[in-house]
Parts: structure tokens; sequence; C-alpha cells
């Protein structure tokens, strides 16, 4: 029974040994085999690896292309505006001794390259006018003014990160904004702007309609002068034409003429019941209702 013990401790030291002594890197990372903290050796190939077990551990680094977001940040550009910029890198490992003599791990590394970037951004931007930096992005790929500037800052960036091991390739912005202070100020200008041509136009519009309106009214008051002297040229013609036939008519037959104007003056006189004349009997207005003839000193009768 002691025996089977024993060797059921011995199969279990062989087996954590064993476990021990091997470590496998896959096709992403390379590992470093520590031994008390210092570095033995590197191991870029991909499989199954031995090491001294108890002794010797083993630190993996990723071989792939990693990313970095830079905070963003409120830049002054060389024409003294400012601008907030929020950018990004993608970094490598490509001296694993150096990057874990110097940087440890993946965080210290982020940390250290959203520092180098930042100072970098500031010392480029600070040389460089607004305009520059607010280009529609897709010019990049035709080697645009903003392309240029992410070039310079992409090697800036990369001969910093080379003394840590790291390989910088590419900087790029995400997006490069006015501040929200400037950004309300000039939307306040531009409504500004919008609202003063509004008023040009409605003030322009309303010139325009008063110019209208006037031609309007100067044309309907011609015409309306014009309609009126016509009348009153027609209205004149008229009346001549009345006049000359009155004036015919009693010259053909002067007591007719006489016995007509007292037929309408009688009715125009006594058509209303409620009006009271006092006139004398004798008077020339009651000549034909004593005598049809209608004889008066002057005026021959009719026949």
């Amino acid at each position: 029974m002691n025996r089977l013990v024993i060797a059921g401790v011995v199969v279990v030291a062989i087996l954590v040994v064993a476990l021990s002594s091997v470590f496998t890197v896959s096709m992403t990372q390379q590992a470093m085999v520590l031994q008390f903290g210092e570095p033995k050796k590197m191991v870029a190939d991909p499989g199954l690896h031995f090491k001294i077990p108890f002794f010797q551990n083993v630190v993996y680094i990723d071989k792939r292309v990693l990313v970095v977001d830079a905070p963003a940040e409120e830049l002054i550009a060389a024409d003294q505006k400012r601008v907030v910029i929020d950018s990004f890198a993608r970094w490598r490992i490509v001296d694993p001794l150096k990057y874990y003599q110097r940087l440890r791990n993946e965080d210290n590394a982020r940390r250290q390259l959203a520092t180098f970037i930042s100072s970098t951004l500031r010392d480029v931007v600070g040389r460089e006018p607004l305009t520059a930096l607010l280009i529609d992005p897709r010019a990049e790929s035709h080697g645009g003014l903003r392309a240029e500037i992410m070039r310079n800052i992409s090697q800036l960036v990369d001969a910093k990160a080379k003394e840590n091991g790291v390989e910088i390739v590419d900087v790029r912005i995400r997006r490069a904004d006015l501040p929200e202070a400037n950004s309300q100020a000039i939307f306040q200008r531009m409504r500004t702007e919008r609202e003063q041509e509004a008023k040009l136009i409605r003030a322009t519009g309303q010139e325009a309609a008063q110019k209208r309106r006037a031609e309007a009214d100067r044309e309907a008051t011609v015409i309306i002068a014009n309609a009126k002297r016509d009348s009153e040229i027609k209205r004149g013609e008229g009346d001549a034409q009345a006049i000359k036939i009155f004036a015919d008519a009693f010259g053909k037959d002067p007591a007719f003429f006489a016995f007509y104007r007292s037929m309408q003056a009688y009715r125009e006189a006594l058509s209303d019941r409620t009006t009271t004349m006092v006139l004398s009997p004798n008077s020339d207005f009651f000549r034909y209702l004593d005598n049809v003839a209608g004889a008066i000193s002057g005026v021959p009768a009719s026949r």
C-alpha cells in the first residue's frame, strides 16, 4: 500500500515537473523565457517548447498590429484657433527584449504611446493652420495636406516609440472639430447672417411689392380718370343732344312744350299729398287748370 502511495506521488511529481517544463506559443504570439525576472531567450516559432521547471517562467508578447486610442484634446493651431483632435495609432512590437525592459506590458505601452502622440500632435498642430486639419479625410488617399501632416506625426511618434522596441504603423486623426463654444459661436454667426439675408430679401420683396402697387394704383387712377373723362364727354354730348332735341321740339310747337313742362311740374309738385302750397289762383303755375288751352299773354294756345 505504501509503495502505491509513493508511486502515485512520484507520478504526480513527474507530471507537475513535465507540465512546468513545457509551454506553447500560438501563431499570434512570441514568448520570452525569464529566469528570476531576467530574460533568457526569445521564442518566436509557434508550437511546443521547453523551459527549466520552477526556475523559469514565460511572458507572452503579441505579434499582431495593435491599436492605441489617444484621448481627445483641445489644441491650438498656428493661426491661434482652437481645435479638438481625436486620434488613434496602430503599432506593433518589433524588439520584444527592449519592449519588456522598458514597458513590461501592453497597458504601460499604450499609456506611453498616448503620451507620445499627444505631445507630437501639440507640436505639429501648432505649426499648421486650422484649415489644414479640417480638410475632408477622404483627401488623405490623394496625398492631401492633412495626409502629409499625418505622415509627419507618424514619423515623429515612431522615432520615439522605437526606443521602447515598438514600431508605429501609422497615426490617424479620427475627428478634428471646433470646440463646443466655438461651434456655438459659429452657428450663431451663421444664423445671424441667414437672418440678415432673409431680412434683406424680405425688404427687397416689400420694396418691389410697393413699387408694383404704386404702378397699379397709378394705372388705376389714369384708367378711372380716362373713364370719367370719357363719361363726362358722353354725358355732355348726350345732354347737348337732349337740349337740341328739346330746343327743336320747342321750336316746332312752343305751346305744347309749355304744356308738357307744366304737366311735369304738376306731377312733381302735387304727387306728395303731405305738401301744402299757398299760391295765388291767378298764378301762372295754375294756368292749365282753369283753361286747358292755357292761354297766357305772349304764349299762343295749342290748336
